[in-house]
């Protein structure tokens, strides 16, 4: 059903015509698709002018364990090892410059803005080939390494600074005056309030950042950095199977990848889990007319004066009241003072543990109900007054 409402939001939901049409669409494009798939496979297993690439000898040393010991994994080891270092890297340099583009010193937010923007703008290949001249040219050790380290660090950090820069752009303005108002200055209110806010918000795209940091390592391979991708390649040489081992690393980064997205699409729904208070559950009610028969408030209220037409002890309980003028929201609360209802059993008391008052018939000097205390009284003296002539009667017959 959800998926339906959010379908509906992009476009006018097709009748019994467009969905026919739609499901041949799918069908002659899924044939289409499988022809071509056939046409490949067909091509690969018998080129023009080489050997059969389906072939399981130029399959096997790629598959092996030798490759995956070898090869693979140190790959995949050199290039989680350099996103890893990229992504703090650039979650650092994200912070730091995003929020200088919000500071109210003009002169850091345009600094913080040309750096972003020129990071932005430069392609990141070029910008790891120029650190890995630079680094060569000095001696630095592992030069390909960091070339490629910081290239992402500056694109991907860019990124970053532009989550934050609009994440604190889409809050409410009512907060940053609600600070301003409370006494703060606009860089507390920037640090404090609205920088936490933005960062919670913008977390899952961070994360999606990280596939990206994944796939740009690849572009190492240029400046002979030995990645994955790098490594794939050192071993298609060796078997002359490069289509092989090709495929076999694109699988590899497929799969990493796919654990990135769906981390990606687990955290939002974790932050909600964690974020969204508990709803208290109101009944709905619709107002009812004071007069209205309906209102069970008042049939329950006079329910309760009927049955105490006749004086006595007063009602422990009293009836649950409900409808639109009565309080549910924390009923076991005020179950005391709202009443108890008979459906609820949580609301039941032990009447043993309930606590003894003398009924307000029998406190004497309360008018109202207090002629009845006097009436019990002056029969108790009457009935001492008979017993006491019945015991001389007794001793005179004696």
């Amino acid at each position: 059903m959800a998926q339906d409402n959010e379908s509906s939001l992009l476009f006018d939901q097709p009748g019994p015509k467009g969905r026919r049409t739609i499901r041949i669409v799918n069908w002659i494009a899924a044939v289409i698709f499988a022809i071509v798939v056939i046409l490949v496979l067909m091509r690969l297993h018998n080129p023009p002018d080489g050997e059969n690439q389906l072939s399981w000898e130029l399959w096997r040393p790629a598959l092996d364990y030798e490759a995956w010991s070898d090869f693979y994994l140190p790959g995949l080891w050199l290039t989680i090892k350099a996103s890893v270092v990229a992504v703090i890297g650039s979650v650092i340099f994200g912070f730091i410059f995003g929020i200088g583009r919000l500071l109210p010193n003009g002169l850091v937010r345009a600094v913080s803005g040309i750096i972003v923007e020129f990071c932005r703008a430069v392609p990141v290949l070029m910008m790891m080939i120029f650190f890995w001249r630079w680094f060569a040219f000095a001696g630095v050790s592992q030069a390909s390494y960091w070339a490629v380290v910081l290239g992402l660090i500056l694109y991907n950090g860019s990124v970053v600074a532009e989550l934050i820069r609009s994440g604190v752009g889409n809050l409410p303005s009512g907060q940053r005056e609600a600070s301003l108002a409370l006494g703060l200055t606009r860089t507390q209110s920037l640090m404090q309030i609205e920088v936490p806010q933005a960062v919670y918000a913008m977390l899952p795209a961070a994360v999606t950042q990280l596939v990206v940091v994944l796939k740009d390592t690849a572009l190492g391979s240029i400046i002979m950095y030995t990645d994955l991708l790098q490594e794939s390649r050192r071993l298609g040489s060796m078997y002359f199977n490069i289509l092989q081992t090709l495929v076999v690393a694109s699988v590899v980064y497929f799969f990493v990848c796919f654990l990135l997205s769906h981390f990606a699409r687990w955290l939002p729904k974790k932050m909600q889990e964690r974020t969204a208070a508990p709803a208290d559950f109101v009944e709905p009610a619709a107002p009812v007319a004071i007069m209205d028969p309906s209102n069970v408030n008042q049939i329950a209220v006079a329910k309760e004066v009927d049955e105490d037409r006749y004086g006595g002890a007063p009602r422990q309980y009293h009836a649950h009241h409900r409808g639109s003028n009565a309080s549910i929201q924390h009923w076991k609360k005020t179950r005391y003072i709202q009443g108890y209802d008979r459906t609820q059993p949580d609301t039941l008391v032990d009447p043993h543990k309930a606590s003894l008052e003398i009924p307000e018939f029998l406190k004497p000097g309360r008018g109202g109900r207090s002629g009845g205390g006097q009436k019990v009284e002056g029969e108790t003296k009457k009935g001492q007054k008979k017993e006491g002539r019945n015991d001389r009667e007794r001793r005179k017959k004696d």
